[in-house]
């Protein structure tokens, strides 16, 4: 049997994780002398209470090799093949830490890490394409192939509201342009080939918003598209962008407004919009 597996900067639609039976592996995120597992002991509105309270971002980490051998073992049969798709490499150790974990249980299963190379809505999409194709009777390596493709494929293009996270966390080196630049300046953030770079810096909230349209029209016109829209803490905003999007693009099915993970917003912050693109083969 297929195992779906990705991680806790994975977004998607909550029904997905039962429709297409994906298997999530929880982050670390550690506030003070407390660690807690995203979304199995700390939920958003738990995680955006306590950073308005102390005024500190957690740290979160990847889990461990030694928790993707438990986390394999706990939802895979002995001879199962396991999809471990997960965030970028090139922004966090949990792809490396998925090897790791391949390499102990091979003689229990065949575990095929993938590196996304993107993060978010990104990471639900290729989660639910890997299914899709498992139904429809590809082998695992046919649907890692497709997936190395769709990676290639699909940007990520989005603003922050705020630069307090940013400032507080330190670890967004991509926005330090921005942090020391206007008070008010709206940083619009892409993130391709697994890198995440400030494009360009807006001085509105309106103008901000209607750039990360411009931008993704720029990229990819009229072609069919699957879409997603992220938004951190902020559904109104989410549920703006996603109406305006949808008189942008050709898009295929039914797109996706998803919360932004623990894990990314804890760099971003509240307020934190945008688009996920991939075109349609």
């Amino acid at each position: 049997m297929l195992r779906i597996v990705t991680d806790g900067a994975a977004d998607m639609p909550p029904a997905w994780e039962k429709e297409f039976d994906i298997q999530v592996i929880p982050i670390n995120i550690t506030f003070g002398d407390k660690t807690y597992l995203q979304y199995v002991d700390l939920d958003n509105a738990g995680f955006y209470k306590m950073v308005d309270e102390t005024r500190k971002i957690p740290k979160t980490a990847q889990p461990s090799p030694h928790q993707f051998v438990e986390f394999y073992r706990k939802i895979a049969k002995k001879g199962d093949t396991i999809i471990s798709i997960h965030v970028t490499s090139k922004l966090s150790g949990t792809y490396a830490s998925a090897v790791s974990a391949a390499q102990e249980v091979k003689n229990e299963f065949k575990v095929l890490p993938v590196d996304s190379m993107v993060g978010s809505v990104a990471i639900g999409f290729m989660c639910r394409e890997a299914r899709k194709m498992d139904r429809a009777g590809k082998s695992a390596e046919q649907i890692v192939k497709a997936l190395e493709g769709i990676r290639e494929r699909v940007r990520a293009i989005f603003t922050l509201d705020t630069l307090d996270y940013a400032k507080m966390s330190g670890r967004v080196g991509t926005l330090q342009a921005a942090l020391a630049s206007a008070l008010n300046v709206k940083p619009i953030a892409v993130l391709k080939d697994g890198v995440l770079n400030m494009a360009e810096r807006v001085r509105t909230r309106k103008a901000s918003i209607a750039r990360v349209i411009e931008m993704a029209e720029e990229e990819f016109g009229k072609t069919r598209v699957f879409l997603g829209v992220l938004q951190a803490n902020d559904k109104p905003s989410g549920e703006a962008l996603m109406a305006e999007a949808k008189k942008h693009f050709n898009v295929e099915g039914e797109p996706v407004l998803t919360d932004l993970s623990i894990s990314v917003a804890a760099n971003l912050g509240p307020g934190t919009v945008g688009l996920v693109l991939y075109p349609v083969e």
